[in-house]
């Protein structure tokens, strides 16, 4: 990778049960996860008293699945609800029509579908789901034939 490059990576933000999610994206996508819980830092490492309570310690502070899609996710500390949804989507692309089908069919597991994956009027196979964690992601499949 070139230093002066920049890369702009996903970071999603869970109520407790990045953990679960994260296993969740392994088993889609593949690669290699790892995680670290707040637990695993000293005890004063942070600012909020929330994240150095034994009510964390166990909870996801940072987490990296790499492979062919990069993923970093946390559990939010902070009590406040994260949302993963509104007003964004994840977007994979390509021309490789099994894997991202593949992508598609594990994100819609115990998802909502909100518009399958056909292809469209523009000549691409584009299809939308909000995946069981409430995170949205589009998948196009350039040129896909059906």
């Amino acid at each position: 990778m070139n230093p002066n490059s920049v890369i702009l990576n996903p970071y999603l933000f869970f109520d407790g049960n990045c953990r679960e999610a994260m296993e969740f994206y392994k088993h889609v996508f593949g690669g290699e996860l790892m995680l670290t819980t707040f637990g695993e830092g000293p005890a004063d490492a942070h600012a909020d008293p929330k994240a150095n309570s034994a009510d964390v310690k166990d909870k996801i502070m940072h987490a990296r699945l790499t492979g062919d899609v990069v993923l970093l996710a946390s559990d939010n500390p902070n009590g406040t609800e994260a949302k993963n949804s509104n007003p964004f989507s994840l977007s994979l692309e390509g021309s490789d029509e099994q894997r991202l089908q593949t992508y598609f069919d594990k994100l819609s597991e115990n998802g909502d579908v909100k518009a399958p994956l056909v292809k469209q009027f523009w000549g691409d196979v584009f299809g939308m789901v909000t995946d069981r964690f409430g995170v949205n992601w589009m998948v196009t499949i350039s040129g896909g034939q059906r």
